[in-house]
């Protein structure tokens, strides 16, 4: 492990030490602040892993770091896992382009998580082992729903990993005049040894820590704009419509998303993909029982809540303060230099200088670096409990399915590297809409209904929930920002670049529909098993003791 962590770290300093300071034709001068706060972070993490190495000796060690974290403590890390790359950068970089309608994305992340506390968060602790397709297999088929399931949740994974890529790349590219691959292929080489050797345990402390620098960075942000407006977010708000190209349009919805079924599409994405994020699904079954997942829920809503509050005055203060004459010195050739998702990482240093862009800047890689282990280990997951250990070898011992999720881990990994290369150019939380997208479609409806109704059978959710992963899929694939802007078509075949709104029907009409022709031995036997367990999922029999409400 030592002789690993080292040959890491020499081979980031000498990845920084070869990388060419130029980025679209002009100079950028290292800021050793920032090179000494991201050391300092990795140094600690790693620390950190080795730490949680050592403790690390199960499936569920490695899993749910053994069921002992707290509520609290679940609560900052599920927050931690939510604030990601595409919040921090890319929503301030949308609203900071857009105004308005970036507000909108951030509230539409947020309305999602009552659906979580209310109707999934208790059930899903008391049902589930490691992974959320545990519970969709509970009384189901697990050859048929796991494999669906793993589908889902690789899908899902691998976009939201897109977006942290490119995130990362971008920062360090614009910090330390790094070639923006090796950037990413560093990034990607520090999620893999996280996973790889610390497991959930070092993935969760990784993220507290982050979330509690987060929330502190972007509150002092925050506080820093409004006092430049004596406190008042009106006199914020005027200066910005002064500032930006489009006016007073900012304030009005319709600049990102212009026609209704484009904006209900997205916020059902956003609410509803909430609940289907295999990686935050997951930390439920880190808590020791029902009464600990609901806490969790509660703590993260808040953090979260505040984070976006937050969020949308440092996007405003962006347009107030880059667009302004001493933000011309951010612009390459009239373009924001970076691109937006860069907005935020340069407004701290017009608020605090060198030592807090430095600051701010191994906050915003600490957010990449944990968001990145966690979907990292949601994936691995997939593949080695879902359909290792239980579709090919249901009789696997505990260090073999551990040894099969270490090496997806790597296989991830490369995955990673490969695409964050490739989507270099786009907008990070547009990327992370699309996976809301699939999440929403694939995960979310069998996780629901396998829950709540009754006449569910494994034909039925097989098929409706992989007719739900295929029109997702295809009709992003059709829409205009892949058909079009990556593939160089001249016109869209799906009209819509977010396609919840069909795919989430089709769906859930598929599961009902194929459910109720399903009359075989083996459905009638499924929806018996409901009711056992049904009394599992509101009681927590057989899923942990009793605790004191």
């Amino acid at each position: 492990m030592l002789k690993v962590l080292a040959l890491i770290s020499i081979i980031a300093i000498s990845a920084f030490a070869a990388g060419d300071a130029t980025f679209e034709a002009t100079k950028r001068e290292l800021n050793i602040s920032a090179i000494i706060m991201f050391f300092v972070f990795i140094v600690g993490t790693l620390g950190i892993t080795y730490w949680a190495a050592r403790k690390t000796k199960s499936a569920s060690d490695f899993y749910t770091a053994g069921g002992g974290i707290s509520g609290f403590q679940n609560g900052l890390a599920i927050a931690g896992d939510y604030m990601s790359a595409a919040a921090f950068l890319g929503v301030s970089g949308l609203i900071y382009m857009k105004g308005y309608d970036g507000v909108i994305y951030a509230v539409s992340f947020l309305v999602g998580w009552p659906v979580i506390l209310f109707f999934m968060a208790e059930k899903l602790r008391n049902l589930g082992k490691f992974t959320f397709a545990d519970i969709a297999a509970y009384r189901l088929g697990q050859k048929e729903i796991r494999t669906l399931a793993a589908f889902g949740s690789l899908s899902v994974v691998i976009l939201y990993l897109i977006a942290q890529m490119v995130g990362a790349g971008k920062l360090i590219q614009v910090l330390f005049g790094m070639e923006y691959e090796y950037a990413v292929f560093m990034v990607g080489a520090l999620m893999i040894i996280y996973v790889t050797f610390g497991g959930m345990l070092a993935t969760t402390w990784v993220q507290i820590i982050k979330a509690c620098l987060l929330l502190s960075g972007v509150s002092f942000m925050a506080i820093m704009v409004l006092y430049s407006f004596d406190f008042s977010f009106e006199k914020l708000a005027v200066k910005a419509v002064e500032n930006h190209t489009s006016g007073e349009s900012i304030l009005s919805p319709g600049g990102f998303i212009s026609d209704p079924i484009s904006a209900i599409s997205l916020g059902m994405a956003l609410m509803l993909g909430t609940a289907g994020l295999p990686h935050v699904l997951m930390r439920f079954f880190t808590v020791g029982n029902a009464k600990e997942a609901r806490k969790s829920v509660v703590y993260a809503t808040g953090f979260v809540a505040y984070f976006w509050v937050i969020i949308t005055i440092v996007g405003f203060g962006a347009i107030a303060f880059l667009n302004s004459a001493d933000g011309a010195q951010y612009f390459v050739d009239g373009k924001l230099f970076g691109g937006s998702n860069m907005a935020s990482v340069h407004l701290s240093h017009m608020l605090g200088g060198n030592a807090f862009l430095g600051f701010i800047s191994a906050v915003a890689f600490a957010t990449i670096l944990a968001v990145v282990s966690g979907l990292t280990l949601a994936g691995a997951s997939a593949i080695s409990h879902d359909i290792y250990a239980n579709v090919i070898n249901p009789n696997a011992s505990d260090e073999k399915v551990v040894k099969i999720s270490k090496i997806t881990v790597i296989i991830i990994g490369i995955i990673g590297v490969t695409l964050g290369i490739a989507f270099e150019s786009q907008n990070i939380a547009y990327m992370v809409g699309l996976a809301f997208g699939i999440a929403a479609s694939a995960n979310f409806p069998i996780l629901f209904l396998s829950i709540y109704w009754s006449g569910l059978t494994t034909r039925g959710a097989f098929i409706g929930g992989f007719m739900g992963l295929i029109t997702a899929v295809a009709l992003v694939i059709l829409g205009p920002n892949v058909w079009v802007q990556i593939l160089g078509n001249e016109k869209a075949i799906f009209p819509y670049a977010h396609p919840a709104l069909f795919s989430v029907t089709v769906a859930f009409v598929s599961i009902w529909f194929f459910s109720k022709l399903d009359n075989s031995p083996r459905a009638q036997k499924e929806k018996v098993l409901f009711r056992a367990q049904n009394v599992r999922a509101n009681t927590g029999i057989g899923a942990a003791g009793a605790v004191s409400h």
